[in-house]
């Protein structure tokens, strides 16, 4: 970003900048034709509330390559905005714009704006450049891709933000309670914002071999999102009732034995009082005081050590554990139900996680833990229509296959390509025996291992894990690389190409750039380099579940199916399917999964289907 701010001189766009208030029929239809004759500008559909599927249009800002800025208010409620256009009179004028192929369309986090067009009934239109994305891909690490921050770094422009006007937290004020001028202000300084930087983006783009991934990848993936969160996922209320009763028997008996080993009654959700407890009246270790507040921490980490030795600490995790999912879950799903819809709609995040990775939020429906058993009880709430049934496809060990794809070392893509138990193969080797006399012990240190070295596993914390000494643990990593030497010297190029080079790229060239290698803390530098291998693997390990996003809605849509996807777990899609479609469906999906890209072993995807996200059956496939 540095040298495309150097290559423009500084500016700054006026939040006073001429703009026009469109107000009539009239009006609006010759600021369409003014945009068209460009054949590029910038939208903004402006909202009364952030979540797109919650809120309303409270107006359209749109900014021409020749400088002209419009604002059409819709549904200002402010005593001082005057009466707009009726909005189904200025929509109808409008869809033209968004429907023309021959129009150039530029945005910041379109995803948003098409979500607004979705529920208006519109196609989703073709989109040139985002400028939140394009931010995105050119540097991922960065803290944030808002509009005032990226115009900001990319071409040195200031531009007003949202907060300025509206206020910040509880007390802000939706847009709708601004006056229609002040607002416009606002909101066609950031349309132009957004024109005024996206030929520089596209630039950077260019520059670091980039584009293709934005127009191929990430902008048909924005699409995607957009259909998948409008779609929604729908919740079974009555078992998540029936299920918190139970949970909160549960925790209330939990409570009752914890302070009966405790010795007294105290508030067991006070991190203070339960570190007195466990470090000063049953004495279970010294204790480590935090930092910032002194008292004894009881961390996650520390409890699963206390927990070896004491039933308290054990049960202290259970208790924590149960509350966490009750109340992040259980209690709370029902109430995040659209009412027009019936269905719960998260936002899938595209620009957050440096790895290329999508992230869930509001609600988080990627963390709900799987491995546990009351992680899977919340999947059971997960339920589809009547006569449709949930189709998951989970990509088998996908960054594995990557890795073998990435270092080509041939005992993994032999064992790959034979369709073999990788970890029983990897202890075959590691431990020089047949692969028919590895133990269940031998082939659970393989597996640790053959995971652990994706994120940099050393000896220290495989000892740990697998309650060895760390000579052992030396010994064992020592051995696994010296069987399996292409996956060493893959590490080692990709710490070197880290380390000269400053970033990493995965298989389809998306870039991470790891300023840390360039400061002096040693802690920080070691974990940049763990992260670099990581992320060549991981993110293109993302980067193979987006393409498949993508082909699969391509194929649906030519299908003309039921079917819809509606939720993206790292490497797992769950889809909508009308029962009638099932093996077809699954067929499908199984086809565009396993070739949506040539690696040097076949990429597998693991079938199921069932009435709700926990109670599902394999499909097999046919061939």
């Amino acid at each position: 970003f540095g040298a495309l701010a150097r290559e423009f001189a500084p500016s700054v766009i006026a939040q006073e900048a001429p703009h026009t208030v469109v107000l009539s029929s009239h009006d609006l239809e010759r600021a369409v034709e003014r945009l068209r004759s460009g054949g590029r500008f910038a939208f903004n559909f402006e909202r009364d509330e952030r979540e797109p599927m919650r809120a309303h249009i409270v107006g359209v800002a749109l900014a021409g390559v020749g400088g002209e800025r419009f604002y059409v208010p819709l549904a200002h409620r402010s005593l001082e905005s005057p009466e707009p256009i009726d909005s189904g009179t200025a929509l109808q004028i409008l869809r033209p714009l968004f429907e023309d192929q021959a129009l150039r369309r530029v945005g910041h986090n379109v995803k948003s704006d098409l979500i607004m067009m979705d529920r208006l009934g519109w196609p989703a239109p073709s989109i040139e450049i985002d400028t939140m994305l394009a931010s995105y891909l050119l540097n991922a690490s960065r803290h944030s891709h808002a509009l005032e921050v990226v115009a900001q770094e990319v071409a040195g422009l200031t531009v007003p933000t949202y907060e300025s006007m509206l206020g910040s937290g509880a007390k802000s004020l939706p847009l709708d309670q601004l006056a229609t001028d002040r607002a416009a202000g606002l909101v066609c300084a950031r349309a132009s914002t957004i024109l005024a930087i996206c030929d520089r983006l596209e630039a950077g783009l260019r520059q670091d071999g980039l584009l293709s991934l934005l127009n191929d990848l990430e902008l048909p993936l924005a699409s995607v999102l957009a259909e998948m969160e409008s779609t929604g996922v729908r919740i079974d209320t009555d078992y998540l009732a029936g299920l918190s009763r139970e949970w909160q028997t549960e925790i209330t008996r939990l409570t009752g034995e914890i302070h009966t080993l405790a010795g007294r009654q105290f508030n067991i959700n006070s991190p203070r009082q339960l570190g007195e407890i466990l470090f000063e009246t049953l004495k279970l270790a010294p204790g480590r005081r935090t930092q910032k507040t002194r008292s004894y921490s009881t961390s996650v980490e520390i409890l699963e050590e206390l927990a070896e030795s004491h039933d308290l600490p054990r049960k202290i995790l259970k208790y924590r554990s149960l509350q966490k999912l009750k109340s992040g879950y259980v209690d709370s799903l029902p109430g995040l139900i659209n009412p027009e819809t019936g269905r719960v709609h998260t936002s899938f995040n595209q620009a957050v996680a440096a790895t290329g990775r999508l992230s869930s939020s509001d609600p988080n429906l990627q963390n709900i833990p799987i491995r546990t058993k009351q992680g899977r009880l919340i999947r059971r709430a997960f339920i589809t229509d009547t006569g449709h049934v949930l189709l998951s496809a989970d990509y088998s060990q996908i960054e594995l296959r990557v890795l073998a794809h990435l270092c080509g070392d041939p005992a993994l893509v032999e064992a790959f390509r034979a369709g073999e138990d990788i970890h029983r193969r990897t202890a075959a080797e590691v431990f020089g025996v047949r692969p028919d006399l590895v133990s269940d012990e031998m082939r659970r240190r393989a597996k640790v291992v053959n995971f652990g070295v994706i994120y940099g596993m050393g000896s220290q914390r495989l000892a740990r894990e697998q309650g060895i000494s760390v000579k052992e643990a030396e010994v064992f990593i020592e051995t696994y690389f010296r069987r399996l030497p292409k996956v060493k010297e893959y590490i080692e190029a990709t710490i070197a190409a880290a380390e000269s080079q400053g970033c990493v790229r995965t298989l389809l060239n998306r870039i991470r750039y790891f300023p840390e290698l360039k400061g002096a803390d040693r802690n920080a530098r070691q974990q940049a380099l763990r992260a670099a291998v990581n992320t060549t693997i991981q993110g293109t390990a993302a980067d193979l579940i987006k393409l498949a996003m993508v082909a699969l809605a391509r194929r649906l849509d030519k299908a003309e199916s039921g079917a819809r996807m509606t939720l993206q777990v790292h490497d797992e899609l769950v889809l909508e399917v009308p029962e009638s479609e099932r093996s077809a469906m699954a067929a499908e999906v199984r086809d565009v999964m396993q070739g949506v890209y040539p690696l040097r072993v076949p990429l597998v995807a693991d079938l199921k289907a069932g009435p709700n996200w926990l109670e599902m059956d394999r499909v097999e496939s046919k061939d």
